[in-house]
Protein backbone atom coordinates (compact mmCIF):
# COMPACT_ATOMS: atom_id res chain seq x y z
CA UNK A 1 0.00 0.00 0.00
CA UNK A 2 1.24 3.46 -0.83
CA UNK A 3 1.34 6.61 1.24
CA UNK A 4 -1.10 8.19 -1.20
CA UNK A 5 -3.60 5.37 -0.59
CA UNK A 6 -3.14 5.86 3.15
CA UNK A 7 -4.00 9.56 2.75
CA UNK A 8 -6.89 8.81 0.37
CA UNK A 9 -8.59 6.24 2.63
CA UNK A 10 -8.10 8.44 5.70
CA UNK A 11 -9.86 11.24 3.79
CA UNK A 12 -12.71 8.86 2.90
CA UNK A 13 -13.06 7.86 6.57
CA UNK A 14 -13.18 11.52 7.53
CA UNK A 15 -15.84 12.23 4.87
CA UNK A 16 -18.06 9.80 6.76
CA UNK A 17 -17.81 12.14 9.79
CA UNK A 18 -19.43 14.96 7.77
CA UNK A 19 -23.17 15.34 8.55
CA UNK A 20 -23.89 16.37 4.93
CA UNK A 21 -22.30 13.14 3.66
CA UNK A 22 -23.88 10.99 6.38
CA UNK A 23 -27.37 12.21 5.46
CA UNK A 24 -26.98 11.81 1.68
CA UNK A 25 -27.79 8.43 0.14
CA UNK A 26 -26.05 9.53 -3.06
CA UNK A 27 -22.82 10.34 -1.23
CA UNK A 28 -22.99 7.19 0.88
CA UNK A 29 -23.25 5.01 -2.24
CA UNK A 30 -19.89 6.45 -3.31
CA UNK A 31 -18.33 5.43 0.02
CA UNK A 32 -20.12 2.26 1.11
CA UNK A 33 -20.45 -0.99 -0.81
CA UNK A 34 -23.95 -2.38 -1.39
CA UNK A 35 -22.79 -5.45 0.56
CA UNK A 36 -21.61 -3.25 3.47
CA UNK A 37 -21.91 -4.55 7.04
CA UNK A 38 -21.24 -2.75 10.32
CA UNK A 39 -21.03 -3.83 13.90
CA UNK A 40 -21.65 -0.51 15.64
CA UNK A 41 -20.19 0.57 18.95
CA UNK A 42 -23.71 -0.01 20.31
CA UNK A 43 -23.41 -3.69 19.36
CA UNK A 44 -26.10 -3.31 16.70
CA UNK A 45 -25.49 -4.88 13.27
CA UNK A 46 -26.26 -2.84 10.15
CA UNK A 47 -26.39 -3.65 6.45
CA UNK A 48 -26.21 -1.02 3.72
CA UNK A 49 -29.91 -0.10 3.81
CA UNK A 50 -30.01 -0.02 7.63
CA UNK A 51 -26.97 2.22 7.92
CA UNK A 52 -28.26 4.62 5.25
CA UNK A 53 -31.57 4.88 7.13
CA UNK A 54 -29.86 5.28 10.50
CA UNK A 55 -27.52 8.00 9.23
CA UNK A 56 -30.44 9.87 7.64
CA UNK A 57 -32.01 10.40 11.08
CA UNK A 58 -31.31 13.85 12.53
CA UNK A 59 -28.44 13.81 14.98
CA UNK A 60 -27.38 16.22 17.67
CA UNK A 61 -24.47 18.39 16.62
CA UNK A 62 -21.33 16.45 17.38
CA UNK A 63 -17.70 17.10 16.58
CA UNK A 64 -15.84 14.02 15.39
CA UNK A 65 -12.11 13.49 15.11
CA UNK A 66 -9.84 10.67 13.99
CA UNK A 67 -6.42 9.80 15.47
CA UNK A 68 -3.73 7.16 15.04
CA UNK A 69 -4.88 6.12 11.56
CA UNK A 70 -3.03 3.10 10.17
CA UNK A 71 -3.55 1.20 6.95
CA UNK A 72 -2.60 -2.40 6.23
CA UNK A 73 -2.77 -3.80 2.71
CA UNK A 74 -4.46 -7.19 2.54
CA UNK A 75 -4.55 -7.56 -1.27
CA UNK A 76 -4.19 -5.27 -4.29
CA UNK A 77 -7.82 -4.20 -3.91
CA UNK A 78 -8.36 -4.65 -0.14
CA UNK A 79 -7.09 -2.66 2.85
CA UNK A 80 -7.69 -2.63 6.60
CA UNK A 81 -7.88 0.78 8.27
CA UNK A 82 -7.73 1.16 12.05
CA UNK A 83 -7.92 4.30 14.18
CA UNK A 84 -9.30 5.90 17.31
CA UNK A 85 -12.35 8.15 16.97
CA UNK A 86 -13.61 10.77 19.36
CA UNK A 87 -17.12 12.23 19.28
CA UNK A 88 -17.88 15.27 21.42
CA UNK A 89 -21.58 16.02 21.76
CA UNK A 90 -23.29 19.14 23.11
CA UNK A 91 -22.68 19.41 26.84
CA UNK A 92 -19.15 18.07 26.29
CA UNK A 93 -20.18 14.42 26.46
CA UNK A 94 -17.22 12.60 24.93
CA UNK A 95 -17.35 9.13 23.39
CA UNK A 96 -14.13 7.40 22.33
CA UNK A 97 -14.00 4.28 20.19
CA UNK A 98 -11.53 2.05 18.41
CA UNK A 99 -12.56 1.72 14.76
CA UNK A 100 -11.68 -0.73 12.00
CA UNK A 101 -12.80 -0.64 8.39
CA UNK A 102 -12.25 -2.89 5.41
CA UNK A 103 -11.97 -0.94 2.16
CA UNK A 104 -12.21 -2.58 -1.28
CA UNK A 105 -11.42 -1.06 -4.66
CA UNK A 106 -14.44 -1.97 -6.78
CA UNK A 107 -14.54 -2.64 -10.53
CA UNK A 108 -15.35 1.04 -11.18
CA UNK A 109 -12.03 1.99 -9.51
CA UNK A 110 -13.63 3.56 -6.41
CA UNK A 111 -12.63 2.50 -2.92
CA UNK A 112 -15.71 1.59 -0.88
CA UNK A 113 -16.04 0.42 2.67
CA UNK A 114 -17.33 -3.16 2.95
CA UNK A 115 -17.09 -3.63 6.72
CA UNK A 116 -16.81 -1.38 9.77
CA UNK A 117 -16.70 -1.99 13.49
CA UNK A 118 -16.64 0.38 16.44
CA UNK A 119 -15.61 -0.71 19.93
CA UNK A 120 -16.07 1.65 22.88
CA UNK A 121 -12.94 2.60 24.82
CA UNK A 122 -13.75 2.29 28.50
Amino acid sequence: MTDSLDVHLKELEQRLFDPAIRSSREELTKLLSVDFREIGSSGRIFGFEEIVAALAEPETEAVRSLEDFTLQGLADNLALATYRATRVQPGNTTVRTFRSSLWRRDDDGLWRMVFHQGTPIR
